[in-house]
């Protein structure tokens, strides 16, 4: 392969588009969030990194409670308006027209619009930069019941959509699971 060496940048890609709500039922904001990501599976955890410049940050620094609602791809141009305005100036809930749903445990408002949505407290807050990150447990995980078969969660349902390189895509088909590549064919047995 003929490839060109950059210097090093944040280009990993595509990853999450999610819509960040924090706050709580009466005063809330809404912040979209590239930098998000699983960090452990058992306890689960999450993080989202955030500018210390943004409206959430204090919000996030006091609550130490947020939601990560998963973006569908019909939602993309919402996701984006969520992450252009300053939720100082601008009720993000009302201008998106956006529902606020009460979430199980935490405080933060779900946006019910979105198929998915997942709630997390935080345990960490580490300064890396131009972000901090915020460490949180996954205390629980909202779905839609459109998107369960048999209690079993088709994603592809969801229709998401993801964030490359300064633009966003919708996922596309499945092309495998985990461990298609060394699953053994089903033999036919012939009947003698």
């Amino acid at each position: 392969m003929n490839k060109v060496t950059w210097q090093g940048g944040a280009l990993i890609a595509p990853i999450p588009a999610v819509m960040v709500s924090l706050g709580d039922m009466e005063c809330s904001n809404i912040i979209t969030v590239a930098w998000c990501g699983i960090t452990n599976t058992v306890p689960p955890k999450t993080y989202i990194s955030v500018r210390p410049q943004r409206h959430s940050y204090n919000i996030l620094k006091e609550k130490k409670e947020f939601v990560i609602n998963l973006t569908p791809a019909s939602l993309a141009k919402k996701a984006d308006l969520c992450g252009v305005y300053t939720g100082k100036k601008v009720d993000k809930f009302q201008k998106c027209g956006f529902t606020k749903e009460r979430a199980s445990i935490v405080s933060a408002p779900m946006i019910s619009e979105c198929p998915i949505s997942i709630e997390c407290r935080v345990t960490d807050i580490i300064p890396l930069g131009s972000h901090d990150m915020f460490l949180a447990d996954i205390v629980a995980v909202n779905v839609e019941k459109s998107l369960l078969q048999d209690g079993k969660l088709c994603i592809n349902r969801a229709h998401l959509c993801t964030f490359a390189h300064g633009e966003y895509y919708k996922l596309g088909e499945r092309i495998g699971k985990f461990g298609f590549s060394v699953k053994k064919k089903n033999k036919i047995k012939k009947e003698v």
